[in-house]
């Protein structure tokens, strides 16, 4: 059975991301060597940073590229529970996304997860969780492991494929 690449958060390069193939589709899927990705996991430098109201934009530079990512704070708008507007209770998720932002600083190094999205033509990372990374060793590993991952899983021809001649 082929391994559905699109139920994990792929382990990427920056370079990799990028260059994934966009399929114009509803939803927008990304492809790589021919299999569906729609999550993925990077290490890298924060080197630029912009917040908003609503959304921390930000730019995570692993070394073989920088990657745009966007943090939304503004989950009661995303999870509207009502058509009433916004909810004035407490919100867990909102909270979360406020304090992840704070993570999110200059020279910072980040391990970054989240849904891998299209904006403007342009890919991006919808951030999911953020986590600053004390080693920095840590972005060595990274890279190793998305070599060694590469080879032996992501970078494989799907299974439907391999059987024909």
């Amino acid at each position: 059975m082929d391994q559905p690449l699109h139920l994990v958060h792929v382990k990427i390069l920056a370079a990799d991301l990028l260059s994934l193939t966009v399929r114009h589709t509803s939803p927008t899927t990304f492809l790589r060597c021919g299999r569906r990705v729609a999550r993925a996991e990077l290490v890298g430098v924060v080197v630029s940073r912009d917040r908003r109201e609503k959304f921390l934009r930000f730019l995570v530079d692993d070394g073989t590229g920088c990657v745009p990512c966007i943090l939304w704070l503004n989950h009661q708008y995303l999870n509207a529970r009502t058509s009433s507007g916004p909810s004035s209770d407490h919100d867990p998720t909102a909270e979360m996304a406020l304090k992840m932002s704070e993570e999110v600083r200059l020279g910072t190094l980040l391990r970054v997860r989240g849904k891998i999205a299209s904006y403007r033509g342009a890919i991006q990372i919808t951030v999911r969780d953020v986590v600053p990374e004390k080693d920095p060793n840590s972005e060595v590993l990274h890279w190793l492991q998305c070599v060694r991952l590469a080879k032996e899983c992501y970078d494989l021809p799907p299974r439907s494929a391999q059987g024909r001649t």
